[in-house]
């Protein structure tokens, strides 16, 4: 048996390494967490935790050569003891190096996301304020800005920090938060559209009965449940992967934490996981989808049996921007996650998931409100009564 190193040896071998462990969480006896400290022969547990053990030089500069080939953005934030992993941070490389395409979609971004929390907000403020909008269909669509408020707010501010600084640092409990406002709002946003379609299934299909199914007290419950739903489902998916464990890799090749990217890291068996996930979101995702589809086979078979050009076209008019949204929507969200993973590369990946993250929420106000003459006429209202005022206070 190789006698163990001596005490020399050890020093001699602790001053040709230099160890970068600033910033690592250790799990000492209690399971409580410590700050790392040097000391000879260990790699920063307290004495008392362990007795003293025999080290390994050649094995210590090797660790310790690769420990300082990693770059100093906190990718060095996890360590094995006790075949346990404790991870403290995720690293998110976003769209790695942009070549000069940096400003260009840093502004891109950051136009959309203002212009989309202008656009939502005013469709808020409209729908709230005026009593011409008063129906069942602009509740929902302010629900749905709300949620598309919730939704780039939860994602866009992580991106554009990514982009000026070609990735970031999240913490595990940020990391786990994002994804769960992420995955509640876009939940939800599924089964708003669904309920919207369904509202328009009854205003074409069933017209005569639509005041009296589609009244205030189901409104509000169908509102309620779809949020409700969509945070109870994610609540519990979170959870279950905070429970996870993690491995030292802790670097996420995306811009946001999504369910895949995480559970990629994961060493524990993410079956059942997964397996509960897809039984869960089922109900938020793949149901709603049929439901939508369902509803526009019965509406469109309608507005074909409508005698008149004049008819079939206010018909359709009246469901066009749902589709529209709907469509873009559904389109993203199908390419990422039912398209196997071979089928896209990884910045397909990331464009398509900035579609639905960004772009579809930008978009939906100025498709829900220009083609509208009831939204168009109540802002045009709305302003010109401001003018009217400042004018008479003399602005």
């Amino acid at each position: 048996m190789a006698a163990s190193p001596t005490h020399q040896e050890a020093e001699a071998a602790k001053s040709s390494c230099k160890y970068a462990t600033a910033g690592i969480s250790y799990l000492d006896e209690n399971g409580s967490e410590s700050q790392s400290k040097k000391r000879k022969g260990t790699t920063g547990l307290d004495a008392g935790s362990i007795a003293e053990p025999s080290v390994d030089i050649e094995g210590s500069c090797a660790e310790e050569k690769v420990l300082e080939k990693k770059p100093q953005l906190g990718w060095l934030l996890s360590l094995s003891y006790e075949n346990h992993t404790v991870v403290i941070e995720f690293v998110l490389l976003g769209f790695g190096s942009l070549y000069g395409l940096q400003i260009p979609l840093f502004s891109l971004c950051l136009l959309a996301y203002v212009l989309c929390l202008l656009g939502n907000l005013m469709i808020i403020v409209l729908v709230s304020s005026s009593h011409l909008l008063d129906s069942p269909m602009y509740f929902f669509l302010c629900h749905l800005s709300l949620c598309d408020m919730l939704l780039t707010t939860d994602i866009v501010p992580s991106l554009l920090h990514i982009i000026l600084k070609n990735g970031r640092t999240m913490s595990f409990p940020d990391c786990i938060t994002q994804f769960q406002l992420f995955g509640a709002s876009t939940g939800t946003e599924c089964l708003l559209l669904t309920v919207m379609s369904y509202d328009r299934y009854l205003a074409i299909c069933q017209p005569l009965s639509y005041v009296t199914i589609m009244g205030k007290r189901l409104r509000h419950h169908l509102v309620i449940g779809s949020w409700g739903l969509s945070f109870t489902i994610t609540s519990i998916i979170a959870v279950m992967i905070s429970r996870l464990n993690f491995c030292s890799e802790n670097i996420i090749d995306h811009f946001f934490c999504d369910f895949v990217p995480i559970l990629q890291l994961s060493c524990s068996d993410t079956r059942l996981l997964q397996t509960i996930d897809l039984i869960l979101t089922a109900p938020v995702t793949l149901l709603p989808f049929m439901a939508i589809f369902i509803s526009y086979v019965f509406i469109l078979a309608v507005i074909i049996r409508i005698p008149t050009v004049t008819g079939r076209k206010k018909a359709f008019s009246t469901c066009s921007s749902h589709l529209i949204v709907v469509s873009i929507f559904y389109v993203s969200l199908i390419a990422i996650y039912l398209v196997p993973a071979s089928g896209h590369s990884v910045i397909a990946l990331k464009i398509l998931s900035l579609m639905y993250t960004v772009i579809t929420p930008f978009l939906n106000p100025l498709i829900y409100s220009l083609p509208n003459q009831e939204i168009k006429s109540t802002f045009s209202k709305i302003v010109l009564l401001k003018c009217k005022k400042a004018e008479k206070l003399g602005l």
